[in-house]
C-alpha cells in the first residue's frame, strides 16, 4: 500500500486525538507454537493501519504538536546476526526513512524514554485491556509521573479508548483499501471455482482445502484470511467446523467457508455445492431458499438502510420459505416473533468486513442499528441448517447445511457485490462442475 495512505490515517487521528493529548498503540507479538518453533507473525490490524510497520516488539507513540516530530515508532535495533537468521529487518534509521517515523528509538530504552512523553499530557488514548503487561507498564508511568507533582509535572488524567476513534476510520475503506480487498475477492472466487472443479466423491475435505489454499498461494496471496471450513454432508450443520478430515461422499453437499488475505485485507466467500456435480431435489429446494434470501437481504444494501433490515428480510424470506416446504408449521409471523426459525437459521446475516474478517466498527448507535454509508464492506451470508437428527422434518432435508456468502460494498448509489464471480446460481455450478 502507498506510504501516503499510512500517512492520511495518522493524520486523521491526530486531529481527533488533540494537542495536548497522547496516543499508543502497541505492535502484535511473536507466539510460541512448541519449543523455539513460532507461529506465522501476523500484525495487529489496528497497528498496522496506522504505520504499515510488521514487524513485533514495536510501540507507535502519536503526539500531536510535539515540535520534534508527531509520530515516534518504538522498535527493535538493526542486528546482523539476526538478520542472518530471520532475515531483514527496518532497525531505527529505516523506521524514520521507509516507514516515515518522525522519531525513531530502540523498544528496550521505552521504560526511559516513553514516561517522559506522557509528562503534562491531559489524556491518553490507548488500547486498554488488549496487552495486560503493557497495561500495567502504562499506570506503572503514570503513578511515577503523579509523584513529581511538586516539581510542576502533571500526569495525565484521563485513558481514553483509543479504538471508538480508531475502528470508527477503519469501517469505511478508501480506494486503495478497496483495491486490496477487491484482490482479496477476485483471488478468492477463483479458489472457490478450482474446489468445484476438482471436487468429487471418494477425496478427503482437507484435499479439497487443500485446493483452495493452492490457488491462494498460486495467486500471489499467501495467507488464509481465517481457517478454512470444508464440510462435507452433516458437517456443513456444525458452523464453525474446521477440522477438514472426513471423506466426501456422493449424493452430500460441500459448504466451504474461506477467503484469501490480501495485504491484510480479508476477503470471505462462502458457497455450497454437491459433491457429487449434480443437486437433488431436496437439496436443489433448500438452496434456492437460500439463495433468494441472499438475493432478497443484498438488495437493502444501500445508504441510509438500517444495518439489520437485510437480516431481517433474510429471516421473513426464509421463515416463509420454510413454512411453504413443510418444515416449519404455523402462521410467518407468529413464527419470526417466537424465534422458532432459529432451530435452522441460527446466526445473523452478516459482518463487517476489512482488515479483519470480522472487522471493526459499531453495529448500533446510541442504541440504534446504525445506518449503512458508503465505504462500509459487510458479508451477506444467510444460511439453513438442518440437523441429522431433527426428527421434526422429513428424512429427506435432514444432515443439509447451506450456507451462501458474498462480501458487500455500500455504494453512494447502491452497492457492489466484490465477489461477484464466485458461482452460486444452481445451473452454473451443475455446469461447472458437470464440465470437468
Amino acid at each position: 500500500m502507498n506510504k501516503n495512505e499510512f500517512k492520511k490515517r495518522r493524520k486523521a487521528l491526530m486531529e481527533q486525538v488533540g494537542n495536548g493529548n497522547i496516543a499508543i498503540v502497541a505492535s502484535a507479538s511473536n507466539h510460541t507454537r512448541n519449543r523455539d518453533v513460532e507461529f506465522p507473525f501476523r500484525q495487529d490490524s489496528d497497528f498496522y493501519y496506522l504505520t504499515g510497520f510488521n514487524e513485533a516488539d514495536s510501540l507507535a507513540v502519536f503526539i500531536p504538536g510535539r515540535e520534534q516530530g508527531e509520530y515516534i515508532l518504538f522498535c527493535r535495533e538493526f542486528d546482523e546476526k539476526k538478520a542472518l537468521w530471520e532475515g531483514a529487518h527496518a532497525g531505527l534509521e529505516g523506521a524514520t526513512e521507509h516507514y516515515k517515523a518522525d522519531d525513531s528509538f530502540p523498544i528496550d530504552d521505552m521504560d526511559e524514554i516513553l514516561p517522559g512523553m506522557l509528562e503534562n499530557k491531559a489524556k491518553v488514548f490507548y488500547p486498554m485491556g488488549r496487552d495486560p503487561d503493557l497495561d500495567h507498564q502504562l499506570l506503572e508511568w503514570i503513578t511515577k509521573i503523579r509523584k513529581q507533582s511538586r516539581n510542576g509535572i502533571n500526569a495525565p488524567g484521563e485513558l481514553v479508548s483509543l479504538e471508538h476513534l480508531l475502528h470508527e476510520m477503519r469501517l469505511f475503506k478508501s480506494t486503495e483499501e478497496l483495491k486490496l480487498m477487491r484482490r482479496a475477492a477476485e483471488v478468492s472466487g477463483i479458489a472457490h471455482i478450482r474446489a468445484m472443479q476438482k471436487c468429487q466423491p471418494g477425496l478427503y475435505e482437507y484435499q479439497i482445502e487443500a485446493d483452495v489454499v493452492h490457488e491462494f498461494m498460486q495467486q500471489g496471496l499467501r495467507y488464509v484470511a481465517y481457517p478454512s471450513i470444508v464440510a462435507g454432508g452433516k458437517n456443513a450443520c456444525v458452523l464453525h467446523y474446521v477440522e477438514n478430515k472426513n471423506k466426501l461422499n456422493a449424493g452430500d453437499l460441500l459448504l466451504i467457508d474461506a477467503g484469501a488475505e490480501c495485504d491484510h485485507y480479508a476477503a470471505d466467500i462462502t458457497r455450497t455445492f454437491p459433491i457429487s456435480g449434480t443437486f437433488s431435489p431436496a437439496q436443489k429446494q433448500l438452496y434456492q431458499l437460500v439463495l433468494d434470501a441472499q438475493y432478497a437481504a443484498i438488495e437493502q444494501i444501500k445508504p441510509n438502510k438500517p444495518w439489520n433490515n437485510a437480516h431481517d428480510v433474510s429471516v421473513k424470506v426464509l421463515t416463509t420459505g420454510l413454512v411453504e416446504l413443510g418444515l416449519l408449521k404455523g402462521s410467518v409471523a407468529k413464527l419470526i416473533e417466537d424465534e422458532d426459525y432459529k432451530q435452522f437459521y441460527m446466526h445473523r446475516i452478516g459482518h463487517w468486513l476489512g482488515m479483519d474478517v470480522h472487522d471493526v466498527g459499531d453495529y448500533k448507535v446510541d442504541g440504534e442499528w446504525r445506518l449503512l454509508e458508503p465505504g462500509m464492506v459487510l458479508t451477506i451470508e444467510p444460511g439453513l441448517y438442518i440437523p441429522e437428527n431433527c426428527e421434526s422434518v422429513d428424512g429427506k432435508w435432514r444432515g443439509i447445511g447451506i450456507r451462501i456468502e458474498d462480501d458487500v460494498l455500500v455504494t453512494k448509489t447502491g452497492h457492489e457485490v466484490l465477489t461477484y464471480a464466485a458461482p452460486k446460481e444452481i445451473d452454473e455450478i451443475e455446469r461447472l462442475m458437470q464440465a470437468n
